[in-house]
């Protein structure tokens, strides 16, 4: 049951994360006077050494780490000790504290999709542009009916190769939109809230936003650590960008055949590596 209940090996994704709304949540209570100077620089100190073992893959995990939270407080006791550790978790909760994790996160990779959906988009335009006169055949559908008289596929209309690129392109500034729209609801800050009905230390959540790059705070507690409708639309959105992205990889795959020849796939993309044999 132990086993069954540990999240660690999922939720250390979550290390830089947790790291991050730590170090801002130990400014955000010196600066309402829980924490002293020396106390606030040993736990700043503390968490920097802790990050930089998970950076450096020297991080080693104990039998009751059970989530990232506590694996990364256990070491922060060892590194700093105790008494100083653990007036961190002062006024906070594990629920507005992986609610944080989880919201910085997904902002992060979000923002790194939106440069990588950016550049593809780019590509195809530029490839649109540069091939603008290269003509194809279009197609509705590649069913043959039952009763014709040959067997090649019924061609539509003829299209523009450029068309082609840019009708993915299309879909895929949709998809860019989509996540964009995203990233603002997901940038919002839960952390303040306690466990669900806020945080008795006065701690200043303005300030922790502002710390943590947040556009915004979520200003009903219980909606703070309960909410996780952010995670299903950040789901929904790689699943249709996905399905956009297999879209157009069929579509490249049959064109690339023998049968059509309208696309030629690099030898670096289409071979396979293959080992030498064993002697």
């Amino acid at each position: 049951m132990t086993a069954f209940n540990e999240s660690l090996p999922y939720d250390r994704a979550l290390h830089t994360a947790d790291i991050i709304g730590s170090k801002a949540y130990a400014k955000a209570i010196h600066k309402s006077g829980i924490l002293t100077d020396h106390e606030c620089s040993e736990l700043l100190r503390g968490l920097d050494l802790v990050e930089q073992e998970w950076l450096d893959g020297k991080f080693v995990a104990q039998e009751h780490d059970e989530d990232i939270h506590t694996a990364n407080e256990r070491r922060l006791g060892e590194i700093i000790g105790k008494e100083i550790a653990g007036k961190l978790h002062t006024g906070r909760s594990r629920n507005d504290q992986v609610a944080t994790d989880m919201r910085i996160w997904t902002r992060e990779e979000g923002r790194k999709l939106v440069g990588i959906v950016k550049e593809l988009i780019g590509a195809m335009i530029l490839r649109a542009e540069k091939e603008i006169n290269v003509l194809m055949p279009g197609y509705t559908h590649l069913q043959v009916p039952s009763n014709a008289k040959t067997s090649l596929m019924k061609r539509a209309q003829p299209i523009r190769w450029s068309h082609f690129l840019c009708g993915y392109a299309t879909f895929l500034s949709q998809d860019l939109q989509r996540l964009t729209q995203l990233l603002s609801r997901v940038n919002l800050l839960p952390l303040g809230s306690g466990a669900l009905a806020g945080n008795p230390f006065k701690v200043d959540r303005e300030f922790l936003a502002k710390e943590l790059g947040f556009e915004g705070i979520i200003e009903n507690s219980l909606v703070a650590v309960s909410d996780r409708d952010f995670v299903t639309e950040f789901l929904f959105w790689a699943s249709l960008t996905s399905q956009h992205l297999s879209r157009l990889a069929e579509d490249l795959i049959i064109y690339g055949t023998a049968e059509f020849g309208f696309v030629q796939l690099a030898e670096a993309y289409s071979y396979p590596t293959f080992l030498s044999p064993l002697t």
